[in-house]
């Protein structure tokens, strides 16, 4: 897969291996040194008119004594011609009106609109040369219209049959290309040309040799016709964009893999098969009963998956968009069919453009899991489609173990060896991919030429006693191999010679992945001829030594300083060469730029491409050059949001009753004095995180310096109300050697509460009265678990798409990998839908009506709310119309922010001591513990914990800036 693909993806995915970054997309670049291979799944639902409304349910028996609000405004949906306006005002600042039985969308204080309607600033991606730059334009929040367009779940996919893609899609809205000039600043700006009004532009993708990007076009008109994919090229030099094919009537297949370059003039093209009639039309009668039987007795565990085959109907719907006809077409119109109909599922060429890796999906499918496990077929093809051979044909896993670690049975991760013509990698299980199995060697990494000589049997490469986590290439001299093992957290890096029998393969780092402070960083790559990517080796002048580049986040006490090392293969000494400033910038290394050029690479020629920036700096991109480490800024992006340019930020830390160090970021408004102003409300907004080790857990994690970015529905919004914001504590919950971590999970949930509480308190920034504690997902879960079992901490809660009752998830959720009857107290303990008797301060649960997250069913929240109404609890339920499991729409996303706004004015902000009420007598005499206030030692502290299993839709990523090389 060539690194020169764009794509917005949007599922937020995590990776223990070093060759692979990704940042969160809502606030920071999202730099990606190896593109994915298949699109992430994306979810929706089937609907066909907008809704004018979100639900709102609250708990009538409640009769608030708070001051009542004032100028509450209902918001038409607004319509999709005016980008997303509104014809409402905005609530005034300081007062709403008590209507909680209104209807109507609702926009949050102007202060806070204006911040969430900043223009987002273009994508960037680098010609393979590096000497041109993409600036892909972005559109801002889209309208709910286009969440309501329908749309049809299927196998774990959602489908928008207009288009024949995922539903759901963002896009760009323009392409700009800008000339690098040799004194690193940019050129003027060229403007791809030739497009339709109002295109809507996906899958940008460099030829190799730079010359042409080919990317798809979609409008949306009512014909239903046009608004499907076609495949376009445009001419680098001149900006010039045409159709790729000849005919209008050929329309490209999105909703698995969609195209590829095989050469710089020729791409293979996944198309909707011309003769395809219309979609199946459902039976009004069915065949039969829908029958599920497991007589041969199988233990079968599967998460809570959504959107899945449901029937006959449900299979033949997903074949009937999922199926593509393959045609390779060159530049100057040629077409060729290649292969027959089938739902080909990744499209893979070698380095040296003579094969082509085709992957597949077919029947039996499933009812139970999602297309990922389906039976999957891997050929090898030649670059002008003649079948080679079959690789493999994996027979339906739905019986892969919920255990972390386990994976499917047979050849899994194949691919093309990036420093040779056409080799094959892969690796094969040794324990049937059950983790729990002990075996050794655990896995085996195969190699094998693309076209086989007689009887040539694959070649062992290397074997593993932990999972296989992949490799880094250089040449026969050199690979890296990296495995790891998730119930010890342990990871190791092997050096192996791939064409050399007589030298042993030897382990290079041995680490935990917990321990960030013993992170050596990940070798750089350079670009190949080829496009493909292997690890880049240095040389000194005058030294016949070989050192690989490596680039750390560097991880210390005092927070995050990014490094490049030059290290010794052979003595595993190092010398740092570069390193991040610690006063007052957070600068990373993204990319090698001196990498374009055939042969050595001297240190003293080195040239890298860095990101920058500081807590009220945002995001820059420099060129910094060798020997001089001269900086050259080639990008001058605006301040998203320059009315809080000013805020303050500090990473504090502190420390948990049983001694357990925690960290967090503490955000002050604008101008506040803590001496003049006193304290302030103050919102809580975290993520609880698992470990191993209490050591692990207390390790400083990001930066001081870092450029505070704000997504969205970012609880740092609230900065522009005044409030001060203790973003992402850290909240670990820690299971030592045997100890599983969730068996003590309320007590250490409350503990690093309390400790992260009264640390704000003493250092005078907030009123113990006035602590709003709040998450989404997994940080919802634990929203609700907090007023349950501390009420005396918080004033009131907001939880966004959580989970409260873990019996609905019996095999497993999050990273808990017990089911429901290996740990009945633990699923049940950890439940606040069991606690919904304990929660006396108000909360409000705000769910996307479409959640497509395995573990968060919409269910989820309307079964707790119930539970807190039948207690006579003072609650409320939001559910947003066409909302998956993030919110997208600027209806939708405006709305949250005017409850949350509304729910912190009414429960927090009015608060005092002397209206609080009695702490003491809530307090859990076995959960309090006690912090010296005056201990501050000021550190990095963590950022939220990702979600771990959870499948987050982002669309349309709101993101202020994004990477790609």
């Amino acid at each position: 897969m060539r690194l020169t693909n764009v794509h917005h993806r949007y599922a937020l995915r995590l990776s223990l291996f070093y060759h692979h970054f990704s940042i969160h997309p809502l606030t920071k670049p999202v730099i990606s040194l190896k593109p994915p291979k298949s699109s992430s799944i994306i979810k929706a639902h089937s609907r066909t008119e907008i809704r004018n409304s979100p639900i709102v349910i609250v708990n009538p028996a409640i009769k608030s004594t708070a001051m009542r609000f004032h100028n509450l405004v209902p918001v038409n949906a607004v319509s999709l011609e005016d980008g997303g306006g509104s014809n409402g005002a905005s609530a005034t600042p300081d007062h709403y009106e008590d209507s909680s039985l209104s209807n109507g969308y609702h926009l949050p204080p102007q202060e806070i609109i204006d911040i969430v309607d900043a223009p987002p600033l273009p994508a960037l991606s680098f010609s393979p040369h590096r000497d041109k730059i993409l600036f892909l334009k972005r559109r801002s929040l889209p309208p709910l219209s286009e969440l309501a367009r329908p749309e049809e779940k299927l196998a774990g996919v959602r489908i928008d049959g207009k288009c024949n893609c995922r539903s759901r899609m963002s896009y760009y809205t323009g392409i700009g290309i800008y000339q690098l000039m040799g004194d690193c600043t940019l050129g003027p700006e060229k403007e791809i040309h030739g497009l339709p009004d109002g295109a809507k532009i996906n899958f940008v993708t460099w030829s190799n040799d730079g010359r042409h990007l080919s990317f798809s076009v979609r409008i949306d008109e009512e014909d239903g016709i046009s608004s499907m994919l076609g495949v376009w090229v445009a001419d680098v030099e001149t900006g010039k964009a045409r159709p790729l094919f000849e005919s209008s009537n050929v329309f490209l297949n999105a909703v698995f893999d969609n195209f590829v370059w095989v050469n710089n003039s020729t791409l293979l093209v996944c198309t909707i098969p011309f003769s395809r009639g219309a979609p199946p039309k459902k039976p009004l009668v069915p065949a039969g009963p829908k029958i599920l039987s497991n007589e041969q007795k199988d233990t079968i565990q599967a998460r809570t998956y959504q959107d899945l085959l449901k029937d006959e109907y449900d299979e033949s719907l997903f074949e009937y968009y999922a199926t593509s006809q393959l045609v390779l077409v060159s530049l100057d119109g040629t077409e060729k069919l290649v292969g027959p109909p089938a739902i080909y599922t990744s499209l893979d060429p070698s380095p040296d453009e003579k094969y082509i890796l085709i992957t597949s999906i077919h029947r039996p499918y499933s009812f139970i899991v999602p297309c990922g496990r389906f039976p999957k077929k891997v050929d090898v093809w030649t670059a002008d489609g003649k079948f080679v051979r079959e690789l493999c044909d994996l027979p339906l896993a739905e019986d892969i173990p919920i255990t972390h670690n386990s994976v499917r049975r047979g050849m899994r991760s194949i691919d093309w060896r990036a420093d040779k013509p056409s080799t094959l990698v892969w690796v094969e299980t040794q324990d049937d991919g059950d983790a729990k199995v002990e075996v050794s060697p655990r896995d085996i990494v195969y190699t094998q030429p693309a076209e086989l000589l007689a009887s040539e049997q694959p070649a062992v490469l290397h074997k593993l006693d932990l999972r296989y986590g992949g490799i880094s290439w250089c040449d026969d001299s050199l690979a890296l191999i990296y495995e790891s093992w998730y119930k010890t957290r342990k990871i190791r890096t092997w050096v192996i010679s791939p064409g050399s029998k007589n030298l042993n393969p030897r382990i290079l780092f041995d680490r935990s992945s917990e321990d960030v402070y013993s992170d050596p960083g990940s070798p750089m790559l350079r670009r190949t001829p080829a496009g493909t990517y292997v690890i880049a080796t240095m040389r000194k002048e005058g030294d016949q030594g070989t050192y690989l580049l490596l680039n750390g986040s560097g991880a210390t006490p005092q927070g995050n300083i990014p490094f490049l090392d030059l290290f010794d293969l052979n003595t595993g000494n190092k010398e740092r060469i570069w390193e991040s400033d610690k006063e007052k910038y957070y600068e990373t290394v993204v990319a090698l730029m001196s990498d374009q050029t055939e042969g050595e690479l001297y240190v003293d020629q080195l040239k890298v491409l860095t990101s920058k920036e500081s807590k009220t700096e945002n995001t820059q991109y420099f060129i910094l050059s060798w020997p001089g480490k001269k900086a050259c800024q080639i990008t001058n992006f605006p301040h998203p949001y320059p009315q809080l340019s000013s805020l303050k930020k500090e990473m504090i830390r502190y420390e948990r009753k049983d001694g357990v160090q925690l960290t967090a970021t503490l955000y002050l408004p604008p101008d506040y004095d803590p001496a003049r102003d006193g304290p302030l409300p103050c919102l809580v907004w975290s993520y609880p995180g698992e470990f191993k080790s209490k050591d692990a857990a207390g390790q400083v994690r990001g930066s001081p310096n870092e450029f505070a970015g704000i997504g969205p529905t970012s609880p740092l919004l609230w900065l522009a109300r005044r409030f001060a914001i203790l973003s992402g504590p850290t909240i670990p919950i820690i299971g030592e050697g045997n100890e599983e971590a969730n068996d003590r999970y309320v007590e250490q949930l409350v503990g690093s509460a309390e400790a992260a509480v009264e640390e704000v308190i003493g250092r005078g920034v907030a009123h113990r009265s006035k602590i709003a504690i709040g998450g989404h997902s997994y940080g919802a879960f634990m929203t609700a678990n907090l007023l349950a079992h501390a009420p005396h901490l918080f004033c009131c809660g907001i939880a966004r798409s959580g989970a409260y009752n873990r019996t609905l998830t019996p095999f497993g959720f999050q990273n808990e990998d017990r089911t429901l009857w290996e740990a009945t107290s633990t699923y049940v303990e950890m439940s606040p839908f069991m606690s919904a008797n304990k929660i006396k301060k108000p909360i409000l649960l705000i769910h996307g009506e479409e959640d497509n997250n395995s573990g968060t069913l919409t269910m989820q929240s309307d079964r707790f709310f119930n539970a807190l109404k039948g207690h006579g609890a003072l609650c409320r339920l939001v559910i947003l119309p066409f909302e998956s499991h993030g919110y997208a729409a600027r209806e939708s996303v405006l709305h949250v922010l005017w409850e949350t706004d509304r729910w912190l004015q009414k429960y927090c902000v009015p608060n005092s001591s002397d209206a609080s009420e009695n702490l003491d007598a809530h307090k859990d005499d076995a959960s309090i513990g006690t912090v010296d206030a005056d201990s501050k030692a000021v550190s990095a502290a963590g950022g939220v914990p990702e979600w771990a299993d959870d499948k987050i839709d982002i669309f349309p990523s709101p993101c202020r800036s994004s990477l790609c090389v």
